[in-house]
């Protein structure tokens, strides 16, 4: 796809906040709302190096105002080959959108699933084709005045996907957005919004990529998952992003009785990743899973905090993340098991555990309690371990290479949770990811 329109090239601004929403053709109430947002991003400061959530990872390189904003729009074309590559066989999903530096190529709902009531689109097409819809969710998840980042978000958010799955409709098919983006100084702000209503089940995969050596580029990514009582969603987000990348974002779930939800972040790509990940567990006897795999080599700084907030009786959160770092890569995890007043029988399990392959590489980890209750069950670990020579020279000496065992020993690292992964699409893209990541490694 050939693309020369240029982001929005006007210094971040209320006007440029009125210009993007009358361009749009928003209502009032999204634009009232938007300019709200920039009113609290005026306001609010940048993290510093003495927040205890951003000690650990140095943005004091950031400009935001040197990054032009990507407007949605809907645009024919073709999908780059790496971004068909990303998203595989079409015919594989149930639904699938395509998105090129902020512009729709291509929509492809199954029309069985939106005759039953499924609405799967861009959230700025659905805030003038659902009005009521995108009105009564967006924000009530993530809100805009929690930190700058949020703030910026929610005043210039653009694009995005909204997902929504009817009463007691279950998909069983997963439905697929991929997004390429090679913009030289983009800012690119997607906000997802799920809403699966009563014992409805549905799975969304958001596939994020760019080229290795691609242009310098911002990501600052919300979503909102919201399944009512009964209801289940399977989130999955792989990115792929190129180094000169930066990438902040927030995945929070709030979950209603009995409803599940299956999060999966997997990070291979950007220079900086700063991703909170939370489970507010509000209705009794529901479930959180989730999952993380980071696998960083070169200079990549990943930074993962995770929330499993549990606010009502019974029930269960299980998180599992895992790194993998080579050459002079990053990690940092910071998880928090809260449990609230009331909260009884809850069970909640958090571990991460990281695996080093270079000397200069480095994993920080922060698993944390914090209970109220009295009648439950919490455990919380992490681990940081190195390559075992020992088991490396075991392998060798029965005629496997060095970068074979090697790699044995890393896919065994990672199938704890590769085994957890229900669609074949993204377990055959998380092999293919580590192989290529594992080709140089000595």
């Amino acid at each position: 796809m050939s693309d020369s329109s240029p982001a929005s090239a006007a210094t971040l601004s209320r006007a440029l906040v009125e210009e993007m929403s009358g361009a749009a053709g928003e209502p009032a109430w999204l634009r009232d709302r938007r300019l709200a947002a920039w009113e609290a991003f005026v306001r609010l400061p940048l993290p510093s190096a003495n927040d205890e959530e951003w000690r650990r990872t140095d943005i004091g390189a950031l400009d935001l105002d040197a990054f032009g904003v990507l407007p949605h729009r809907v645009q024919k074309g073709r999908a780059p080959a790496p971004l068909a590559a990303l998203v595989g066989d079409p015919a594989g999903a149930a639904g699938m959108r395509l998105v090129v530096n902020g512009a729709q190529i291509e929509e492809r709902p199954a029309r069985d699933l939106a005759q039953r009531g499924l609405i799967f689109t861009s959230l700025s097409e659905a805030v003038a084709a659902h009005p009521d819809l995108v009105r009564r969710y967006l924000g009530t998840v993530v809100r805009d005045d929690e930190n700058k980042f949020r703030a910026h978000h929610g005043a210039l958010w653009s694009g995005g996907t909204f997902l929504y799955v009817p009463k007691g409709l279950e998909v069983d098919v997963q439905l697929v957005t991929g997004t390429w983006l090679d913009r030289e100084g983009a800012a690119f702000l997607p906000h997802t919004l799920v809403v699966a209503e009563e014992r409805s089940r549905v799975t969304l995969v958001e596939v994020f990529g760019s080229a290795e050596g691609s242009a310098r580029a911002l990501v600052n990514h919300a979503v909102e998952l919201i399944p009512q009582a009964g209801a289940q969603i399977r989130y999955i987000n792989l990115q792929e992003w190129g180094r000169q990348l930066w990438e902040f974002g927030i995945v929070r779930a709030v979950l209603e009785r009995d409803a599940t939800v299956h999060s999966l972040m997997v990070a291979f790509g950007a220079g900086l990743v700063k991703t909170n990940v939370e489970s507010s567990l509000r209705g009794q006897g529901s479930t959180s899973e989730m999952l993380g795999v980071a696998f960083g080599d070169g200079t990549q700084h990943f930074d993962y905090h995770t929330l499993q907030e549990h606010a009502a009786p019974s029930t269960t959160s299980d998180l599992l993340y895992k790194g993998v770092l080579k050459d002079k890569a990053r990690s940092v995890f910071s998880g928090l098991i809260r449990a609230d007043y009331g909260a009884q029988k809850t069970n909640a399990f958090q571990l991460n555990r990281n695996l080093i392959l270079s000397e200069g590489a480095r994993a920080d980890s922060m698993p944390k309690l914090e209970i109220m209750a009295n009648d439950l069950r919490c455990t919380h670990g992490a681990s940081t371990s190195r390559l075992n020579d020992d088991q490396i020279f075991y392998l060798m000496s029965r005629g496997l290479p060095r970068a074979v065992a090697v790699r044995m020993m890393v896919d065994g690292f990672l199938s704890e949770i590769f085994d957890r992964i229900p669609l074949e699409m993204v377990r055959r893209r998380l092999s293919e990811t580590v192989e290529r990541k594992m080709e140089d490694y000595v």
